[in-house]
């Protein structure tokens, strides 16, 4: 067969050349896309030109024009049929509301996350990437600062939602053995900001900042859209295995407290654990016991191998740590649970720990004088 003419083939060739990145870009699905951070990520990889198209898929039909919007639940195996053609699918279907049921949520969160790993295998998807958090790491007292990514995992399922996220995490491991070709990708946040509500987040709500005695808290913020920048990272496959996510270092508990404007009140580690887990098991509080692991002691992580591929985090700790504030001022919360304007006020004059264990001897007269009926 002869060459094509030279005039053809310089034709071709600056045909190729003038092509749009976003056009030989990979085509991204994103799971949980109606809301939160699956929304933002969304607008932003239909934003970008080195995505070729984003599939979006949620219960619900979200704001995002540009994508591709398919309406229906994670753990449906229909889920199959809309990944087809897809490069890259990143699971954030996930729930961690406080105030969910436990098992309903852990069957949500597992089963969900099991579906769509199935079903990128089964639809030709080369790339998964998860979203945890960096709290499976543990918070330890003997934790170096900071964690590598390589860290053994060493939490337990005692603080909301982390069992989930641990069998996330093992179901990521499993995958690649499962479903040889797809290679999967986790990102492990720090402490997240923006529009987000969790028992941390809870924590700079209340009165008062619960210190537990002997303990050395260091915090570390993760903003949200560094979190969709890291994901995007990953999409684009410039980064992968396991990536911790945060700002850069980390606050001591004083910085904070100086920072905040909020004093501490500082309780014996028996004390402040057993009143915790007290009201949590009778329902009044939101936030197991485990929980508080998180406020006190280090699980700071390094971020080694998104800096090494060239990632930066736009946000400092301070600057994350003011947002967080602004975001919620006016809302009362103690140990986990929100209050009514009537019961911050008095909250407000008592204290955090003070309302805890308040609520703790209600609780004991109670029992007391239902034992007398």
């Amino acid at each position: 067969m002869s060459s094509p003419d030279p005039q053809v083939r310089a034709a071709r060739n600056q045909s190729t050349s003038s092509a749009s990145p976003a056009a030989r870009g990979p085509v991204v699905a994103v799971t949980g896309a109606a809301y939160g951070i699956g929304a933002l990520l969304t607008e932003q990889l239909a934003a970008s030109d080195e995505i070729r198209q984003v599939v979006a898929i949620d219960e619900r039909r979200g704001e995002c024009a540009a994508a591709q919007w398919h309406i229906l639940d994670v753990r449906d195996p229909a889920i199959a049929d809309k990944l087809r053609g897809a490069d890259v699918v990143v699971h954030l279907a996930l729930d961690l509301d406080l105030e969910t049921d436990a098992a309903a949520r852990t069957a949500y969160n597992v089963r969900g996350t099991q579906t769509v790993l199935t079903a990128a295998a089964a639809a030709g998807v080369h790339r998964a990437v998860l979203c945890t958090s960096a709290m499976v790491y543990g918070a330890l007292p003997e934790n170096e600062l900071p964690l590598s990514e390589d860290a053994e995992l060493r939490a337990t399922a005692e603080a909301t939602g982390v069992g989930d996220l641990l069998e996330i995490e093992r179901l990521a491991r499993r995958a690649p053995r499962a479903h040889p070709g797809l290679n999967v990708t986790v990102v492990r946040p720090a402490v997240l900001v923006g529009g987000t509500d969790t028992a941390l987040t809870r924590y700079f709500e209340s009165p008062r900042l619960l210190v537990v005695a002997g303990s050395r808290p260091a915090w570390q913020f993760c903003h949200v859209e560094d979190l969709c920048s890291a994901l995007e990272y990953a999409v684009l496959e410039k980064v992968d295995g396991e990536l911790a996510v945060g700002c850069d270092g980390w606050l001591e508990q004083e910085e904070v407290e100086e920072l905040s404007g909020i004093r501490r009140m500082e309780l014996p580690s028996a004390v402040a654990l057993g009143a915790a887990a007290r009201l949590h098991r009778i329902g009044l509080t939101p936030s197991p016991a485990g929980d508080l692991a998180y406020t006190m002691y280090p699980w700071v992580v390094s971020g080694s191998r998104l800096h090494d591929s060239g990632w930066r985090p736009q946000y400092t700790n301070e600057e994350v740590l003011a947002e967080l504030l602004e975001e919620v001022s006016g809302r009362h919360t103690v140990v986990g649970r929100r209050l009514g304007r009537k019961d911050a006020t008095a909250a407000g004059a008592a204290g955090a720990t003070v309302a805890l264990l308040g609520a703790a001897a209600v609780v004991r007269r109670a029992r007391k004088a239902r034992r007398r009926i």
